[in-house]
């Protein structure tokens, strides 16, 4: 549990639900229903064993931050995920309750295992061996999500888009659960757009000239990205879709940034290992680029 003010909201919120899920228990010390939902929220947050992080705000102290979620009464309680509010509830829930409301958003525990003993100078000197545990992996534990998103990948960055698909069909209906494969999924249609469409190494000069003609041509700007996408070329890909969120922040059912998330997904290196209680540093380009969207998402 962290409590969260408008100087560390952006860091320990918004930043934060790109990866995990942030529940935001908005409170006072004057409140009575609060001090009871306030143990249950932090026994649940235990329970749950990273799947979600808690933060609570002091309606009193910050109310700007209680007036941007358009907070009435207290206790009230904010889902984030992926930058956004996705669900809340009022009033002190018994424990239940409070698990059915997470658990409606949350994917089941056995979806989180523990990442594959993979070092970072295995994988960047041989790919070749680093594919090989990772394939052990999947197949000794279909279910190890990670391991699966890590082999998936790797394939695709090696240029195996047949050998990914195979790998990828077993949880290709995971994909409304589990962010990261819907990442994945993108990284590929945006593969499967580029060859369909003989998308060559011209089809920039294309896409720029509709561009330059009309600058909120959403469509050939996010064709662009996707072509970008396919190249690996992740930062020029974030930064088109960054021109469309600019303009439009939901265009197309949120598309844009849907597929900004996930190129932040793809393009992120596995975290080194580090002593328990510390955290691994944070890849800052990839640091950088979440910030940029936190601050166009909330302007």
């Amino acid at each position: 549990m962290i409590d969260v003010t408008i100087a560390n909201f952006e860091a320990e919120v918004v930043t934060a639900s790109m990866t995990t899920p942030v529940l935001i228990d908005f409170w006072a010390p004057w409140c009575g229903p609060c001090k009871s939902l306030g143990p249950i929220l932090e026994k649940v947050e235990v329970e749950y064993a990273g799947r979600f992080k808690l933060v609570k705000i002091d309606s009193d102290q910050e109310q700007q931050l209680g007036a941007a979620f358009g907070i009435r009464s207290i206790p009230t309680c904010i889902l984030m995920m992926n930058g956004q509010p996705v669900d809340g509830f009022a009033g002190a829930l018994p424990e239940g309750k409070v698990k059915e409301f997470l658990d409606k958003h949350l994917p089941p525990a056995e979806e989180q295992p523990e990442e594959p003993e993979l070092s970072l100078e295995e994988e960047s000197t041989d790919p070749a061996a680093v594919l090989e545990k990772l394939q052990h992996a999947v197949a000794a534990n279909p279910a190890d999500d990670n391991a699966r998103f890590d082999y998936v990948k790797l394939l695709l960055q090696l240029g195996r888009e047949d050998d990914a698909k195979v790998a990828f069909a077993p949880v290709i209906a995971q994909t409304t659960v589990v962010r990261r494969f819907d990442s994945l999924k993108r990284w590929m249609d945006a593969m499967d757009f580029v060859a369909s469409g003989a998308h060559g190494a011209g089809a920039a000069a294309g896409f720029d000239a509709k561009i330059a003609a009309n600058k909120r041509d959403f469509a050939a700007r996010f064709d662009k990205a996707r072509w970008l996408m396919a190249q690996q070329r992740w930062t020029e890909a974030l930064d088109e879709l960054l021109e469309i969120l600019m303009r439009d922040k939901s265009w197309n059912e949120d598309l844009a940034r849907k597929t900004y998330i996930a190129v932040l997904d793809v393009m992120e290196a596995p975290k080194p290992k580090v002593a328990d209680g510390q955290i691994p540093p944070e890849d800052p380009v990839v640091a950088t680029y979440r910030r940029r969207l936190s601050s166009v998402v909330l302007s």
